[in-house]
């Protein structure tokens, strides 16, 4: 399992979850990610955002797909709007891409690359692959992804546990 890099400072541990338009992948990862920690008692202790490194969806809501993969899993990502990254999320502890390509972008913007990791990475079945892109796929595509993301939750969340962020505070 993928270690997690060590707090940049005090307060709440970081983590940017990063795909190309913050509609499918990225969200999704969010709300289940807010989920697992919520579950774990690790809410408080550790933040999760999202963005995609294209900006032509900031401000939208999640694909009507991916809402409704999440909504068939028992999760809600009604309150999702689409954000850009961009260089001052490097001020996050880790920051999580779910593909080569993002890597690729995000690590153009010159900082953070000791904190910059695939998602799945952390994935127990099928460590440091890639999240595919569910855009131009059917439903079943977004309930693959959905399970890609349940279980690499998880992964992290143990993860965080094990580096103990959120212990004793």
């Amino acid at each position: 399992m993928a270690d997690v890099p060590p707090p940049t400072g005090s307060g709440p541990y970081r983590i940017a979850l990063v795909c190309l338009g913050n509609i499918c992948r990225s969200p999704m990862a969010h709300v289940v990610l807010d989920a697992t920690l919520e579950s774990a008692g690790l809410a408080g202790h550790v933040e999760v955002t999202s963005s995609g490194t294209g900006d032509w969806h900031v401000g939208q809501p999640m694909d009507d797909r991916a809402a409704a993969a999440l909504i068939g899993g028992g999760y809600d990502g009604s309150a999702h709007r689409a954000r850009h990254f961009d260089a001052s999320w490097f001020d996050h502890d880790l920051l999580l891409v779910m593909d080569e390509d993002n890597l690729r972008d995000v690590l153009a913007l010159g900082g953070g690359a000791d904190r910059v990791r695939l998602f799945r990475d952390f994935d127990p079945v099928d460590p440091g692959s890639e999240v595919p892109d569910p855009y131009y796929g059917g439903e079943d595509r977004f309930r693959e992804v959905l399970a890609m993301v349940e279980r690499t939750s998880a992964a992290l969340v143990a993860a965080l546990q094990a580096a103990r962020i959120g212990a004793g505070s």
